[in-house]
């Protein structure tokens, strides 16, 4: 497959490699900043390749190569506008989280993909943690029985060097803050786990040491599920001083997962009624990664060409993309009201929030 990379920035680099670790022909990166582009492919050993093209207008790229795959990894607030028009031209897609930075625009992308019947992808790569996935498979096997509560927890480190590395980040137009940037993974894990449909969501956010960003770096929540389960979620960005972990709590009537690592990448405890066959080996289980954003990304690469080639949807598709962003924005929105949030969601966006910390 012929693919190429739109947005050379801090993640760019683990979807070129995903890319080669699946083979996938690199035709072509692109980046309104030319430098971003060589200092990536540096990174990477490409820098030589006479016969990879660069560009700093993405529609030209598109129009002057033939295309089966483009991952989007640009600022958040143009992931939308860039994969619509990718759609329109026919392309399968990765998204770079979130999809987009308002419902419309998620509603938009998933619309036009059916019509134009071409595979888009949230680019949620933790849910392909050994850890997760053995998880999931717990959780389809009914070893927790009836859910009781679970809950999320992103502590991390962000300070204004990391916010100074690009003008974007902490705007509410084209990033949001740590719970858009850093805790949707986290959040998408636990909506995941705990149960798609939603009854209502309540929660506060603030912006306690990042004096200099527009938007959140503190977020807490607590969401009730329509099975009766209950979710918590604390996102920050404001932990002394580095990252601690990232934490995924699930308890049920028949068993207790936790979840821990800075990604969700290790078993810190593995306790179910009934023994399975390999609950010795999962138990204490670390997956060794090199970064937060973990292993994720080439198995999430080799789901979305298998769903090209077979024609199905990938494993996390545009719908998933879109469920985790609508639990961030009715965070938002709780927020801004002061009120509990029913869902679903379907008119509101980051932009909505503009102002919220300078009153």
């Amino acid at each position: 497959m012929k693919y190429a990379l739109v947005g050379c920035g801090r993640i760019a680099v683990n979807h070129i490699k995903a890319a080669q670790n699946n083979d996938l022909e690199l035709v072509a990166v692109c980046d309104t900043v030319p430098k971003a582009m060589e200092t990536l492919l540096e990174k990477c050993d490409l820098k030589e390749e006479i016969s990879l093209k660069r560009y700093t207008d993405y529609k030209q790229m598109i129009l002057e190569n033939e295309l089966d795959l483009i991952s989007i990894a640009t600022d958040s607030g143009s992931h939308a506008e860039i994969a619509l028009y990718c759609i329109e031209k026919e392309i399968n897609i990765i998204i770079e989280k979130p999809i987009a930075m308002s419902m419309e625009d998620a509603d938009e992308i998933i619309r036009k993909s059916k019509e134009k019947q071409v595979k888009v992808s949230a680019c949620h790569q933790n849910r392909f943690n050994i850890a997760v996935q053995q998880t999931r498979t717990a959780l389809e096997k009914g070893r927790l029985g009836m859910l009781s509560h679970g809950s999320i927890h992103v502590r991390w480190n962000r300070n204004k060097n990391y916010y100074d590395q690009a003008s974007w980040r902490g705007k509410w137009a084209f990033d949001g803050g740590t719970l858009m940037n850093q805790c949707i993974h986290g959040i998408d894990l636990l909506r995941w786990m705990m149960g798609p449909e939603i009854d209502e969501i309540y929660g506060v956010t603030c912006r306690q040491f990042h004096h200099y960003l527009e938007a959140e770096d503190i977020g807490m929540a607590v969401v009730k599920f329509k099975n009766g389960a209950i979710g918590t979620i604390e996102g920050t960005v404001n932990v002394y001083r580095k990252n601690l972990e990232e934490t995924l709590y699930l308890f049920g009537e028949k068993g207790t997962v936790k979840l821990g690592g800075t990604s969700c990448n290790n078993i810190d405890v593995w306790d179910f009624t009934d023994q399975g066959e390999n609950d010795d080996e999962y138990k204490g289980l670390k997956e060794m990664t090199s970064n937060v954003y973990g292993n994720g990304h080439t198995k999430l690469f080799a789901d979305v060409i298998d769903a090209v080639k077979n024609d199905r949807q990938p494993y996390v598709n545009a719908v998933e993309g879109r469920n985790a962003l609508e639990l961030v924005l009715a965070i938002y929105k709780s927020q801004k009201t002061g009120q509990p949030v029913k869902l679903p969601l379907s008119h509101f966006s980051s932009i909505d929030m503009a102002g919220e910390f300078d009153r």
